[in-house]
């Protein structure tokens, strides 16, 4: 029989170490979009601005000239923005799309990851033109309860 203290140790040690990787996957993902808490630097390298709020996610600035079947950590694809409050917007997060290389939503043998997580998907596009994808949310510059790879946040409104 294992004492309720040593399983709590252990509940706790398990509970860090995903909380480390976590967090170190964010801190990958802040590196890499520390030039976007600028909105106007966004727009500028081609995420396109947008007034529609997805309540639990926020604004979409999607750059579609990065959208394909390649993964590359270093540009994700979709910025996320929410209010700041004051007539502005702060970056959220980031999200990388990778387009489904046999464009089918019943096979996901070429599902990918980042940062140790899997994406979600095979999906259909979410907007005209858009083909069958993967994704994955990454919210690190806005607190998410649910994880920071989390698809959706609790924490993010549209109000």
């Amino acid at each position: 029989m294992v004492a309720a203290g040593a399983l709590g140790f252990v509940c706790l040690v398990v509970t860090s170490a995903v909380a480390s990787r976590n967090d170190a996957g964010l801190g990958a993902v802040r590196a890499r979009t520390k030039e976007y808490r600028v909105e106007a630097k966004a727009v500028a390298d081609g995420f396109a601005r947008t007034d529609e709020c997805v309540p639990g996610m926020g604004y979409h600035y999607m750059n579609l000239g990065r959208m394909d079947e390649r993964l590359d950590p270093a540009r994700p694809e979709v910025l996320l923005y929410v209010a700041d409050g004051s007539g502005g917007r702060r970056l959220a997060g980031a999200e990388w799309v990778v387009i489904d290389d046999d464009q089918n939503l019943a096979t996901d043998d070429d599902r990918p990851s980042l940062f140790g997580h899997e994406f979600d998907g095979p999906m259909p596009g979410h907007v005209e033109g858009m083909p069958i994808h993967y994704d994955l949310h990454a919210y690190a510059w806005v607190e998410n309860p649910d994880g920071g790879f989390a698809t959706w946040n609790p924490a993010i409104t549209c109000h």
